[in-house]
């Protein structure tokens, strides 16, 4: 097999972030235990409007600050027209390209294509939440090695709602996860996860975050001033616990984007090889 090009892009418009330092540590683990040879190359959508051609196998499109809603910078319409692109290369093409998309990316794309409604929340989600399977999701092998609900580490201001089943119909996409039921509440559940095909997958939570690096993160002096001043003493606790929890935030990182990314390269190590044998 030759080897696999993964394409990032960096939707975190220059803001400090946890996301791309989980994200490489997860390909770099792949990779080695892997044994595949596996580059990457990271692409800054949003500030500087990069963006990468046709010629990776896996795109990364991360998290990031601001509103998904639609706006006249410049990277947007590029933006899209590569979404667009994955989307059809992969109707066309025997060598699919896969794409996985966190939480702003997923905003934004969920939006692009009409498979649900975003708006902003009432107040801001930020804590490391349950997260519950659909029946869908329940049939989803990706997911078989978290329980329901599993936990993982939510950051947005956004959200998705209202799905407009007859596009997800369309396009052969399955809603997986719905955000924490609360019956007292009376507002409709978030989605969570979706799986747009085969190849490519979103999510509104953050898979990539790790428990030991973020613990290290909210135990220095300025990131926990800064979330109980906002979020209280409460949550700034709850969230250090669940952080030293190995069955929370450390097995949800264990599992979604480096199962994705290892379903990856066997189908792409098996075209190869179907390739090289009919040649």
């Amino acid at each position: 097999m030759r080897f696999v090009k993964i394409a990032i892009l960096d939707m975190y418009d220059n803001h400090a972030n946890e996301g791309m330092r989980c994200i490489l540590q997860i390909i770099r683990n792949v990779r080695q235990r892997e044994n595949i040879d596996v580059t990457f190359d990271i692409f800054n959508v949003r500030a500087n409007n990069e963006l990468p051609e046709l010629d990776y196998d896996i795109y990364i499109s991360t998290g990031g600050p601001g509103s998904p809603l639609p706006s006249d910078e410049a990277w947007e319409a590029p933006y899209f027209q590569l979404i667009d692109q994955l989307f059809a290369w992969n109707r066309t093409n025997e060598r699919k390209k896969y794409l996985f998309m966190i939480c702003h990316s997923f905003q934004l794309v969920m939006r692009h294509l009409q498979l649900g409604e975003v708006s902003r929340r009432r107040s801001t989600s930020f804590g490391i939440f349950p997260v519950h399977k659909t029946e869908q999701g329940q049939l989803y092998h990706n997911l078989d090695p978290l329980p329901d609900p599993f936990y993982a580490v939510d950051s947005r201001d956004y959200q998705v709602t209202q799905p407009n089943l007859e596009r997800l119909d369309e396009i052969g996409a399955k809603i997986l996860c719905l955000e924490k039921d609360r019956p007292h509440v009376p507002l409709e559940r978030a989605i969570m996860a979706v799986r747009f095909s085969h190849e490519i997958f979103g999510t509104q939570f953050h898979p990539e975050a790790d428990g030991e690096g973020m613990l290290r993160y909210f135990l220095t002096d300025e990131k926990r001033n800064h979330i109980v001043l906002n979020y209280g003493q409460e949550k700034y606790d709850e969230m250090v616990a669940y952080l030293q929890d190995p069955d929370k935030i450390a097995l949800t990182e264990s599992v979604i984007l480096p199962v994705f990314l290892r379903n990856a390269l066997e189908d792409l190590a098996e075209i190869a090889e179907e390739n090289v044998a009919h040649s």
